[in-house]
């Protein structure tokens, strides 16, 4: 494991965020969202079927038999921790590997908005990030437990598969759990998390009715729940998180989530102007008249309240992007390629403002 092990440093020492390894291609690294082939030795199927042998834990080899692919955390003393799913194409194993980060960034660093800030000094309810893969759902659930973390007295605990980042204690005392190391399934830690007295609970995903339900229970019992959930903007949040309940169950659920939920954020990463990247962010926040229009599933009326809904910090992405682009951070051709109505935002550069929102909610 000496060569591998070499990799992992060289990784991290190049500033990669993830190492793909498979049999006979060459070595590559993601560095600034770019992959980079790296000279190195190729690997071979021989010592790649050594290392995988070698890198998954003893109570997930079984799982990987019978499944073809497993996902599990790595450490290595002087290199971190790494993020790994090890799985098969055409009958060889390859290796993913992210790189899971100890130096978490600020709100600042990351160009959200104060309102986020905000969100995580909420004493109870839920909050969820949403967006699609790779739009750093994770990074800003990281920033907000560390502002959580850096001001105020909580107990925190984490259920994340696998742990992305890892937290230093300052203010707070947190506990962060690994399925399938720290606890045995997503279904059994949310079961017992209630038990162990905290004050934030940090979801890596909504994933199905379990999940969710238990986050209702926790928001309801004066605790904050802040997780992550895979749609393309705030109001899908809302109906995805119904999707995972029967028919005959969504009622109650809307009554739930309506006394519950206090913010969905969603984002979508853009290019800037020199060279970087900045999140565009869609806020809804449930204000009296989101409530309603969750109570009474008219969740179809929701872009039209995040639309006029400025003054209790709301924003759709047409909007956001807008503003990205007025402050000189994005070209208009970026915006407009994140934009969920582009003809719409053309008529905003050139300052035509047509709003259905406030006719839709009237």
């Amino acid at each position: 494991m000496d060569e591998f092990h070499r990799i992992l440093a060289g990784a991290v020492a190049a500033g990669a965020s993830d190492i793909h390894l498979k049999p006979n291609s060459p070595l590559v690294f993601r560095v600034s969202r770019e992959l980079t082939e790296v000279e190195a030795p190729v690997p071979t199927a021989a010592w790649l079927e050594e290392v995988v042998a070698k890198l998954i834990p003893a109570h997930l080899r079984k799982r990987f038999e019978e499944d073809g692919e497993v996902d599990f955390s790595y450490f290595v003393e002087g290199s971190g921790r790494f993020r790994t799913n090890v799985f098969h194409q055409r009958g060889q194993p390859c290796i993913a590997m992210r790189v899971v980060k100890t130096n978490i960034p600020s709100f600042e660093d990351l160009g959200l908005l104060p309102i986020v800030r905000a969100l995580a000094e909420t004493p109870r309810g839920i909050v969820l990030v949403a967006g699609s893969t790779g739009a750093g759902k994770s990074t800003t659930l990281a920033a907000m437990l560390q502002h959580i973390n850096t001001h105020f007295k909580k107990h925190i605990i984490t259920l994340e598969d696998p742990i992305e980042y890892t937290f230093e204690e300052n203010r707070s005392v947190i506990e962060q759990r690994e399925i399938g190391l720290d606890t045995r399934t997503f279904e059994h830690a949310l079961r017992n998390v209630l038990r162990q007295d905290p004050d934030v609970i940090m979801l890596g995903e909504m994933r199905d009715a379990t999940s969710f339900s238990a986050a209702m229970r926790a928001a309801d019992t004066g605790h904050l729940v802040l997780s992550t959930v895979h749609t393309t903007n705030a109001a899908q949040s809302i109906t995805r998180v119904l999707e995972f309940f029967h028919a005959d169950e969504r009622e109650q659920v809307r009554r739930q989530l309506a006394a519950t939920l206090v913010a969905v954020i969603c984002q979508r990463m853009t290019p800037t102007k020199d060279g970087g990247i900045v999140p565009a962010l869609e806020i809804l926040r449930n204000n009296s008249t989101v409530r309603t229009l969750i109570e009474e599933n008219r969740i179809e009326k929701l872009p039209a309240a995040i639309e006029t809904g400025s003054e209790d910090g709301m924003q759709n992405f047409n909007q956001a992007l807008l503003a990205l682009v007025k402050e000189g951070k994005i070209t208009q051709e970026a915006a407009l390629a994140k934009a969920s109505n582009p003809d719409a935002l053309r008529m905003n550069f050139k300052g035509i403002f047509l709003t259905e929102g406030k006719r839709i909610l009237g």
